[in-house]
């Protein structure tokens, strides 16, 4: 149960740390001239650095699904392990996305609009305004590289020193091509803790940052497991 306890506080933390990086700032009328796409990047890849540090040595600090998709579609992982480790990613999403909405609830005035709480989205009103296909497309590469990354920095040929480091500069970069168009998800726990609570469109339009980010999993798994992994024949 450590794992999935590992998995639950690391998921936790992420959502709270990152979407409350967006949130707040927001609500607090600093927005753009606060922290910005910068330091909202930065929240969600310190975040990871932290935790992988912290329970990496644990439960491998997946804290997203499709990770632990990927993982499991390379072999490194046990479908069981991977159930529990992707039910406790969900609700520890679910838990930091509703820690978050009672805090900002406390300011006076505060009003749930369309795609609150850092949810992810797509269209007209959302960031900026990127079509479905945009979204999906950015959201299936991004997920890739992070995947192949994570993968890589992790495998034999990688520095398990500075996996964690890598891992986490990696998703900050994400997040700084992917917030205008997505708000970037490459979590599918990650979107759907914020989307419960926001509703609407935000729980709409949560299908895509679920199938894409697996999607794009999926994809770096095979490549990694078939096209650089796999030892050659005797």
């Amino acid at each position: 149960m450590k794992k999935y306890a590992a998995e639950f506080i690391g998921t936790f933390s992420l959502v709270l740390f990152g979407c409350g990086s967006a949130v707040i700032a927001s609500i607090t009328g600093t927005g753009p001239s606060g922290i910005g796409l910068l330091g909202i990047s930065i929240a969600f890849g310190f975040a990871v650095v932290a935790m992988a540090y912290a329970i990496g040595g644990i439960s491998g600090c997946h804290i997203n699904p499709a990770v632990t998709i990927g993982v499991l579609v390379a072999g490194k992982i046990e479908l069981k392990d991977a159930i529990g480790y992707i039910i406790a990613q969900c609700l520890g999403a679910i838990l930091g996305a509703g820690i978050l909405y009672l805090i900002v609830m406390g300011k006076p005035g505060y009003i749930m609009g369309e795609w609150a709480l850092g949810s992810n989205g797509w269209g007209e009103g959302y960031l900026g305004g990127y079509n479905m296909l945009s979204a999906f497309l950015i959201e299936v590469v991004m997920t890739f590289l992070f995947i192949f990354v994570i993968l890589g920095t992790t495998s034999k040929f990688g520095n398990g020193a500075m996996a964690g480091l890598a891992i986490g500069i990696t998703l900050m970069l994400i997040h700084l091509v992917t917030i205008p168009v997505t708000g970037t998800s490459v979590n599918p726990a990650r979107s759907l803790g914020p989307a419960i609570f926001a509703g609407g469109k935000a729980l709409t339009q949560l299908w895509l940052f679920f199938v894409a980010p697996i999607t794009g999993a999926i994809l770096a798994a095979v490549l990694w497991k078939f096209g650089f992994e796999k030892e050659k024949s005797r």
